[in-house]
This record gives C-alpha cells, structure tokens and sequence, in this order.
C-alpha cells in the first residue's frame, strides 16, 4: 500500500561536519528551531509550515472569545483559586483554602489551572488558558501518530477532523477535567504505537504512566482503553511472547505508581488533618473511586447522587437520558459528536480489510485497531452506563474519530485505482452527508441552507468517488476535496457557533441553541446550564472587571424570562430572557460570578437555594461581597453555604474561603452538626448563608440539621434578596 510510510525512512547522505557530529553524539547536531521549522528531512518543504500554521490556527480559534465563559464552571474555578493561595488545597483539590472539602475528582486537573491563577490571578483567561493549550497538545500529538505511519496529508486531515468536532471546541475552552483526560489518553495511544513498531519497553512504560496520569483527571474512565490496547499488545508486538507479557506488567506498574501515589498518600493522612473526600459519604477516596465516580456509573446505584439513570438494554430512559446502543446519535448526544462517527466506523472497516492479509506484526493494521478498539470500547460503555452522564463526556471519542478519518480517508485514496477502495470513499462521503443533513435538521432554524447544500454536495462528491477508478487525477482530486469539506461544513458549522458562545455552569453542551436536548442533573461535578449569550467579557489575567454592558442569550437568566426546572420539562436550570455576561454590571452595582443565577442560587434572582445553587456558582451582589468581606482574616471561612456551587459563587467574589457543607449536592456528611457546632464554638465560620441546594439530600442529614439550628440559634441578617446568619450574634 503506497500510503504506508515506513517506520524508519532511509537516512540521506550526511555533510563531513554533520558525520563528524554523528560520531561524536550520534545524530547531527542542528539548532533546535531549524529542527521544528524543516521537519523530517524526506518530506516536502510544504509539510511542516502547514502543522505548524494549522496547530497556531486552532490555538487561536479556541482562544477566540474566551473570556465569553467568564469562570466557566464555578465549582473548578473556585477549586482552583483554592489552590493558588494553599499548597495543601493544591495538593488534595480542595474545594477552599481553609481544606474543609474536596472537590468529587482527583486533583490533577485542578493543578494546571491553580498555578495559572498563582502566577496571573484570578480571570477567565488564567483558568480557561491551560485547557486550550491542553486542545492544542492533544492536536499535535494526534498529527505525531497518525502522520508517523500514514503521511503527512493523514496527520493534518485527523487535527482538522480534531478540532471542528463541537464538543472538542466545547471542552477545551471549559474547566471540566475532560480535557486533561482526553489529551492523556491521546498520549497513550500513541505510545501504544510507539511500542508496537519494535517492542520496545520504553513506550509502554510511558503509556502506562499516561494512564496513571489520567486517572487523577476523571478517576476509573482512564481504564476505558486498557483492554483493546493491552490485547492488542499482548498479540501483535513483534517480540516473544515472554517478553510481550512481561513488558505489560512493567506498564501496569508504571500506570499504578503513575496514578496510586496521591491516592496512598491521601489514604494514609490522618483524616483529622486532610479535608474531607468530596462526593463520597465516608471521606475515602476509594470509595468514591469505585463507588460513586466506578460502578455506580455503570448501574446508576450512586450513594449521594441527584438520582440514578435508566438501565440499560436501549430501552430504558431517566435522567440522564435513554441508554442503548443508538445513545451516541440521538438528538440528545448525535450533534456533540456523532457528525463522523459513521464514517470512523466504514473506515475502521475499510482499514482492517486492506491489511488483513498483513502480518501478524503490521503497524498500518495495529494503528487501526488501537484508535479503533479505543473508540469502540468509550462509545459502548457510554451507549449502556445507567448513571450520571453528559453529552460533554463524548469528547473522550473525538481524537479517536479523527484518527480513524485521517487514516481511513488517505488508505482508500492511495488505492482508489481499485473499484472497492474508491466505492469505499464514495459510500463513506454519501453517509457522512446524509447524517450530517438528518442532525442540521434538528435544527431547522441555523442556517436551513447548509443542510441542503451539505447532501447535494456529498452526493456529488460522492458519485465522482465512485468513477475514481475510471476518471482522471483532477476529477477524482476535486471529488475527494468536495468529499472533504462538505464533511466538515456541518460539524464545522456548529463549532464556529460554540466559539461565539459563552458557557457557564457544570452541564455544557456544544452547537447553537436547540442542538441538543437532554434531561439535566449532576455529571463530572454535577449538573449545570448552557449559557449561551453575547457580549464582551471581562479582562485577560485578573478578575472580570466590572461594566454596564449587556448581553442577549437564552441561559443567562437575570431578568424576565422563562425558567424550566427539573420534573416534567427535563430541562434542569435553563432560563431564557435578558441575560448579561458573567463579570458585568446591571443597575446596581451587581457583580455576578457567573451570570446564569440570581442571587442566593434561584435562576432569575430571587432568594436561595434553586437549580442554580447547585448547578451553577451564585451570583453576588456587592452588598453581600462587602459584609463578608468585612473583618474576614478573622476567620478561617467568611461563611459556610449548602453545596458547592453556592458556595464557590461567594468565594470568587470575596476570594476568602467559603465552606461547602455537604459538599456538591449538599448530601455528603461533612462537616457534621457536632463539628460544625465546634467551628462556631471557635469563632472560626462567620456567617451562613441561608438556601443552598441539597439540603438533606444524604442519608446523614447533616445540611437539613445544620440549617434549622443556625435558623433557631442565630441573628438574621437580610442583604437584598439574600438572607445571612451571623454566627457570632445569638439570636
């Protein structure tokens, strides 16, 4: 097959100083950006330019507009202002300074936003920054593996693929800790590869030691990809079998040592002295491993949880959305997502037939089942898991379906001249456009043209595919580019629209407004709203300054508009009306962080509790910033509010530390009535804001105790619509 470069290309003659080199260090020495800038010496002078100009333009295409978020996910951001001022909160992922609670994750997503916000400050731009470069990374390294044994034009054609997946522009412009934990699995793979070409120990140490990594981003998902890549090491590495088995337990061990030190450490600290394990109910990080962040994922059984999901089968439907094998391309996951996922599936196909009578040991073949057993075994876990999901999850598939494009798409070109390879590409293309026309249709108002216009061309593009065999170079080249862009028209369509968008809140999804629909509640951290709006946000490295500006966009519900809760609507928190932008001003003097709540947590303003308190951080009014602000390096925390989410609104406006008690949904049993009672006692917490979402959700009860006796005991304090206790005034 013409396309299947080598593993090691034949060395070009070398100069007498470059020998010289050579034998004194074993490659010719040469400046490093001359390195970056010619790339490999056998390829065409337009290769590495091209990497280069489209690895800058998806850099700035994922910056564009990023302030637009303002602190995106309230509940990460406040994570993350924790550990810029505490080295302890930095190491456990504490939700605060003071270490009362953790957040419901591993920390190892929070640490590249909270050195961000140490060295810059507190903004939109220090948090949102590390994740658009971890987009950045994963596209590079997507272009290493693929263009390593499939040439350049796959390399790039997978990073474009990449990059115009919605829910990938989505994600790594977002503080959930999907993007760390797509990058690492990226990683993985390609060492995978890496270790298939000759066996080599080295690679799968390090694809171990990624795995680990990624386990302290979103805890057992990492594992997702172990067995298709243990399997496919263990038959096709070209080494003994001995070797092969012995060399996937050095990995194991890598990955284990990789991912289990933090947790060794976190188990053998004195609970007394550690904060408590956020979102498990018996402050044990395994527990919350393999209880409600394991398998309660799978069986929907989530001890702490806002509820379960619906069973599997592809029958079954609840909270988190109907589960069966069709789940990745219904209207509520298909438009985040599933844009190529047919053609990724035709071409793995397609793939493995051209190679099937390769040997045991081919790369081309290996590199198809990696990205492909990959994605297979994500999309089907995802397809069947009863309990919390969310449409974002998916982004863990999008750099396996661009692998599978890019390589899929260059194997069948390279051997069009035979009529099964070129009907191959032709069917590939008229798929792709029908499915691309049936998912702009859920959205009949978005440009109702580009759905037409996508289905004629790829038909079109399509037909000339299937003459290729016969038709000269120029028809089949314009035939495979129309192929190529109206693919892209579509996905690239709704990525433009999650650019231009601005999303807050723990549940995010990608597209214009109406492109996807899903019943609400708690993924990653927890449940959320989409907030698209307009509007310039504030500042770059500092705090989002304030400003008279407003915005227009369903979601951002300060004002009238319309609020659908959880019950019949399935909706959870999403306003529509008058919105304004997170870090701007309305009348007076109000500084939401984020906008999306009213004050005390109820969309659309109003007094605690409500979806917005425990799915988005509340707004703070100044009034209510001042009278916490007030004398609090007094105290260890300004105040104390049910739930994370209402929490960290206060501790991003104030920057104190603010305690979350019962962690994300207010059910976890921390702290308890007795310890809390102890903290006032000390003189330690200075008020309690009354509201909050959760409140004796678990089985403790601890919220609901806390709250009706701060209620009984202590002096009421009103600021606006929000309602405050002062802890150090009996009442």
């Amino acid at each position: 097959m013409t396309t299947l470069h080598p593993d090691h290309p034949p060395a070009l003659p070398a100069t007498a100083p470059q020998a010289a080199a050579v034998a004194a260090h074993g490659r010719p020495r040469e400046p490093f950006l001359r390195r970056v800038l010619r790339g490999r010496p056998e390829d065409p002078r337009w290769v590495r330019p091209a990497f280069l100009v489209l690895l800058l333009a998806i850099g700035l295409a994922y910056l564009w507009n990023l302030s637009a978020s303002g602190y995106a996910n309230s509940f990460y951001s406040a994570a993350a202002q924790a550990g810029s001022r505490s080295w302890k909160a930095f190491f456990f992922g504490s939700l605060d300074a003071a270490n009362a609670i953790t957040v419901d994750k591993p920390p190892a997503t929070l640490w590249p936003m909270a050195l961000s916000v140490r060295i810059f400050g507190l903004g939109s731009w220090a948090i949102l920054a590390p994740q658009v470069l971890m987009g950045v990374a994963t596209a590079g390294v997507l272009y290493a593996a693929v263009r390593r044994r499939f040439g350049a034009a796959a390399g790039l054609i997978t990073m474009a693929v990449f990059a115009l997946t919605p829910v990938a522009a989505l994600m790594f412009r977002f503080n959930n800790p999907d993007a760390l934990l797509a990058l690492l699995m990226t990683v993985t793979v390609y060492c995978v590869l890496r270790a298939l070409e000759h066996g080599r120990t080295k690679w799968l140490v390090w694809a171990g030691a990624a795995v680990g990594l990624a386990f302290l981003s979103k805890t057992l998902q990492a594992f997702l990809i172990l067995p298709p890549l243990a399997v496919l090491y263990a038959v096709c590495a070209p080494t003994t079998v001995r070797k092969r088995f012995g060399q996937l337990g050095l990995a194991a061990l890598a990955m284990v040592v990789a991912g289990g030190w933090w947790v060794a450490i976190v188990e053998l600290w004195p609970a007394s002295s550690r904060p408590y394990i956020g979102g498990s109910q018996n402050n044990s990080f395994l527990e919350l491993t393999f209880g409600y962040n394991g398998l309660g994922r799978i069986n929907g059984d989530e001890t702490g949880s806002v509820g379960g999901g619906g069973g599997g089968g592809g029958q079954a439907g609840g909270q988190w959305g109907e589960t069966g094998i069709g789940r990745m391309f219904n209207s509520e996951i298909g438009s985040q997502i599933s844009w190529l996922l047919p053609a990724a599936l035709l071409l793995l196909i397609a793939g493995v037939w051209l190679t099937r009578r390769a040997k045991r040991t081919d790369t081309a073949r290996a590199a198809f089942l990696a990205w492909g057993g990959s994605l297979l075994m994500t999309a089907v876990v995802f397809s069947f898991m009863a309990g919390i999901f969310h449409q974002y999850y998916t982004v863990a598939l999008a750099p396996y379906v661009a692998a599978l494009v890019g390589m899929g798409v260059t194997v069948l070109w390279e051997e069009r001249a035979r009529w099964v390879a070129s009907g191959a590409l032709g069917v590939t293309v008229a798929v792709t456009a029908v499915w691309s026309y049936v998912l702009l249709g859920r959205t009949p108002d978005y440009l109702p043209w580009l759905r037409w216009a996508v289905l004629v061309g790829g038909l079109v593009g399509a037909a000339g595919l299937l003459l290729a065999a016969r038709a000269g170079r120029r028809v089949a080249l314009a035939s495979v580019g129309l192929g190529l862009v109206v693919s892209l028209a579509g996905p690239a369509a709704y990525t433009v629209s999650t650019l231009n968008t601005g999303h807050q809140g723990s549940i995010v999804t990608a597209g214009p407004s109406g492109a996807s629909t899903m019943g609400g509640g708690r993924g990653g951290p927890g449940g959320g709203m989409q907030t698209p709006g307009g509007g310039p946000q504030g500042g770059t490295m500092g705090r989002p300054p304030t400003g008279g500006q407003q915005g227009q966009g369903p979601g951002q519900g300060q004002g009238q508009g319309q609020n659908q809760g959880m019950g019949q609507n399935q909706g959870m928190g999403q306003n529509q009306g008058q919105s304004r932008p997170p870090g701007m001003t309305q009348g007076g003097g109000q500084t939401p962080l984020p906008a999306g709540t009213g004050e005390g947590g109820m969309p659309g303003g109003g007094g605690g509790g409500g979806m917005g308190g425990l799915l988005n951080g509340t707004s703070v009014s100044s009034r209510a910033e001042k009278l916490l602000e007030k004398n609090a390096g007094t105290y260890t925390w300004v105040a104390a509010a049910i739930g994370s989410q209402n929490a960290a609104g206060y501790q991003l406006a104030t920057g104190s530390p603010v305690m979350a008690i019962g962690g994300f949904n207010g059910s976890d049993p921390s702290p308890t009535l007795a310890q809390f009672k102890r903290y006032v006692e000390d003189g330690r917490i200075h008020y309690f804001i009354a509201g909050g979402m959760g409140g004796g959700m678990g089985d403790s009860g601890a919220s609901s105790q806390i709250s009706s006796w701060v209620e009984k005991n202590f002096k009421k304090v009103t600021v606006g619509s929000s309602t405050f206790y002062d802890l150090t005034s009996a009442a």
